[in-house]
């Protein structure tokens, strides 16, 4: 048992920690100190169901309806876009930290749901090849896989949220923001070019 969770923990560890359009908005909402309770609880209760949906076989489902698959594609990359130019055109004006509330509640909210939902990895990577890891320890087994990749994933976008607020302090000073602004709007619009270049 303790065997599988730790398969389960060490597999979502690998798939989850790699950088990404998600990883990156955490990242910036915990060093603004900028509603990151909602958006680690909405990161992690959706990967949460997604780990679930892979456990008991939404996979195949996914893997057999490559249309669906390609409008989330799709979908996925005009926000991608979207979320990179803004970030770029807000470097234009270098900025101190501000903590507290910086944006909108709802648009924190809709942000994180939306990098999470539209991108199309996710399912590949969550649902589909968790699913077919944890199908692989048996009809027990592969509920404590999912428990081990759960584990992983709150912790992860835990310690990301709210490890960030250490360096809060380094972004005080507006160039600091504004080459953090200027690397996510590059990660975002990098990954938005490999999903269209994917779904063409």
């Amino acid at each position: 048992m303790l065997t599988t969770v730790l398969a389960g923990l060490v597999s979502g560890f690998s798939l989850i920690v790699a950088i990404g359009a998600q990883n990156a908005f955490v990242l910036r909402q915990g060093v603004a100190r900028d509603h990151i309770g909602v958006v680690v609880a909405i990161c992690a209760l959706s990967d949460l169901a997604l780990i679930v949906a892979g456990v008991v076989g939404v996979g195949a489902l996914v893997e057999s309806h490559p249309t669906v698959l390609r409008v989330f594609t799709l979908g996925g990359a005009a926000y991608l876009v979207w979320f990179g130019v803004r970030s770029l055109l807000a470097a234009r004006t270098p900025k101190a930290l501000v903590a507290g509330t910086a944006t909108a509640k709802g648009s924190a909210v809709l942000t994180a749901l939306a990098l999470t939902w539209l991108n199309p990895h996710v399912y590949l990577d969550t649902v589909l090849m968790l699913g077919n890891l944890s199908a692989s320890h048996g009809p027990t087994g592969r509920w404590w896989f999912g428990l081990g990749a759960g584990v992983a994933s709150v912790g992860w976008f835990t310690a990301l949220g709210y490890a960030a607020r250490l360096a809060s302090r380094w972004f005080a000073r507006p160039r600091t923001w504004q080459v953090l602004d200027i690397g996510i709007g590059v990660v975002m619009l990098t990954l938005a070019a490999f999903l269209l270049r994917g779904a063409v």
